[in-house]
């Protein structure tokens, strides 16, 4: 539990630097988890990052998604994405089977699933409607322009906290609240990751989403943290002065951040009753991102900020030290 300290006004203010070791051990672990998790059970990535094949079959009455997905299991021993739609120039139901290869599926195969799916389904009148192999090239021209979005992002949140709040080190307090960023998109990896999400263009969705979010409850913290400087100048320390900046405005962002997460739980509910996973996806790795944002502008941007600060000061003192007993060294000569 956070340790609380009272000010002169009888305000318990919330001693966030004082567990600093504590947050970087909680991030860096769930970092490392993530890493580990990739390294053992993959990731899923979507079609179209990874390239592979689309078969497409028309069908008549009703089949189950699971059911297709258990008969391509068994039939060819490969994991595929099934989902169901309509064609919308001759209103035929059609069930579309994903698989991200870049080996493709041989006519031999295409041939025994067909049969599978004629076996299982005998009533349902299924036929081959479609064929299409997707080239992996699309999809990563669009992930590698989303990450040049992200690299432009944090440069320019740097040059802009630097110029807003250049009397608190500005450059410094953006390069954190980058790090800071950085964490929030670790987390939502990580989410992917253990919900077995695909990688694809809500995975991006969700991190530009995450990336304007999170850096303006950042922002707000650092306004803080001068407004307070500019008050009390140099009769508060400097952890003093950042516990009670993040005291200050943490209800705010608690309140925001829950009324947001709100909405999208509610998102999530209506997607499960209807299953339409294509949404929850984007909904709960964007709760998870949140929430993270909330933890990393209160408890890893600003004590990265104080932390450097610090280092800084203890810089500036040996070196002034050294100074003076240079001159005096001189002065006896």
């Amino acid at each position: 539990m956070t340790k609380e300290i009272k000010n002169t006004k009888e305000r318990k203010i919330l001693n966030v630097t004082g567990h600093s070791k504590i947050f970087y051990t909680i991030s860096c672990s769930l970092i490392a988890l993530f890493i580990i998790l990739t390294a053992v059970i993959g990731l899923n990535v979507d079609i179209a990052f990874k390239g592979g094949t689309i078969l497409t079959y028309s069908y008549t009455g009703d089949i189950s998604d699971s059911d297709v997905s258990k008969i391509v299991s068994d039939t060819l021993n490969l994991k595929a994405t099934v989902t169901k739609g309509k064609n919308t120039a001759t209103s035929q139901k059609t069930v579309k089977i994903q698989f991200a290869s870049t080996k493709g599926i041989s006519d031999d195969k295409q041939t025994a699933l067909k049969a599978a799916l004629v076996e299982n389904f005998p009533d349902n009148e299924i036929e081959p409607f479609e064929t299409n192999d997707v080239s992996a090239s699309n999809g990563m021209d669009f992930f590698l322009k989303c990450l040049a979005a992200c690299a432009l992002a944090a440069v320019i949140t740097i040059i802009y906290i630097g110029f807003r709040f250049k009397k608190i080190g500005g450059i410094s307090a953006g390069v954190f609240s980058v790090v800071a960023l950085i964490h929030d998109m670790c987390m939502v990896y990580g989410c992917f990751v253990i919900c077995r999400f695909d990688i694809n263009a809500n995975f991006m969705a969700v991190l530009l989403t995450i990336l304007g979010y999170s850096i303006n409850a950042t922002i707000i913290i650092y306004d803080r943290i001068r407004e307070n400087q500019n008050l009390k100048g140099k009769s508060i320390e400097l952890d003093e002065l950042v516990n009670l900046s993040i005291t200050q405005t943490m209800g705010r962002s608690i309140n925001t951040t829950v009324t947001t997460v709100a909405a999208m739980t509610t998102v999530c509910i209506v997607c499960l009753v209807f299953n339409v996973t294509s949404i929850i996806s984007f909904a709960f790795p964007l709760i998870i991102g949140m929430i993270a944002g909330v933890y990393s502008s209160n408890c890893i941007a600003p004590t990265l900020w104080v932390h450097w600060k610090k280092h800084q000061a203890k810089k500036k003192a040996l070196e002034d030290k050294s100074s003076k007993k240079k001159t005096a060294s001189k002065g006896r000569r």
